[in-house]
């Protein structure tokens, strides 16, 4: 039996391009549903839960942002925004909320065809080694569904920046990273977004993962994960 084609969801108020790029991904192989805006996209999902979603940032009513907070929850789909606003801060703002990846507007369709593929085959693989669960401290990561869990309290989702990172450090516990190290070590194809948003991802790791953060900081060195990881 053959595998499913992904399913994506194009969620754009510019219905040219929705159009555009759902013509692309279904040419190469993607079943492609689009939508309007967020009432659209839930009628949508309602019906078929789709993969990955497209999501414009800037649209009418409810925004790309508020959007992908919603969309943010233990067996959600891939989210990469769009934007006419392609500054860093954006990207960042995006990419704290919750957004897998970001393309500013205009993007070249073969680039996020790339993309898409990207995150849809870390999402599938699960990014890291040592099987579906690791466990350290009082915590449980679930590898599949990339949300870390705990006793007593409802599932943490992971962007996929922070899983790829929060996976570099249970790969290499209680030994000094460099910065450079967590981004060689944990970049994708998508590396420059990446790049950009390190910094920021191991604030939002730590924010998660209080009130027992294990992440120190080793001043003029880099970082260390200090507690020891059962595969």
């Amino acid at each position: 039996m053959s595998e499913q084609p992904p399913r994506i969801l194009v969620v754009d108020d510019d219905a040219d391009l929705r159009d555009l790029v759902a013509e692309f991904l279904g040419a190469n192989g993607m079943i492609v549903d689009s939508a309007s805006g967020g009432a659209e996209m839930d009628q949508r999902l309602a019906v078929n839960m789709a993969d990955l979603v497209v999501l414009d940032l800037m649209m009418p009513g409810e925004d790309g942002l508020a959007i992908l907070r919603r969309l943010r929850k233990p067996g959600g789909p891939g989210v990469i925004m769009l934007s006419a606003v392609g500054d860093d801060t954006d990207r960042i703002i995006g990419l704290e909320v919750g957004a897998d990846d970001y393309l500013a507007k205009p993007c070249n369709p073969r680039e996020l065809l790339a993309r898409i593929r990207a995150v849809l085959r870390r999402r599938q693989d699960g990014g890291g080694r040592g099987g579906p669960e690791r466990r350290f401290g009082m915590w449980t990561l679930d590898v599949m569904q990339r949300a870390l869990e705990r006793a007593g309290v409802p599932p943490v989702v992971l962007t996929d920046a922070e899983f790829r990172t929060l996976s570099v450090f249970l790969d290499r516990p209680q030994q000094v990273l460099t910065r450079d190290q967590l981004i060689d070590r944990g970049r994708g194809i998508d590396s420059d977004v990446y790049d950009r948003a390190i910094d920021v991802t191991i604030s939002r790791l730590r924010k998660k993962l209080a009130p027992d953060d294990p992440i120190r900081t080793v001043r003029n060195e880099g970082y260390m994960f200090t507690l020891p990881v059962q595969p």
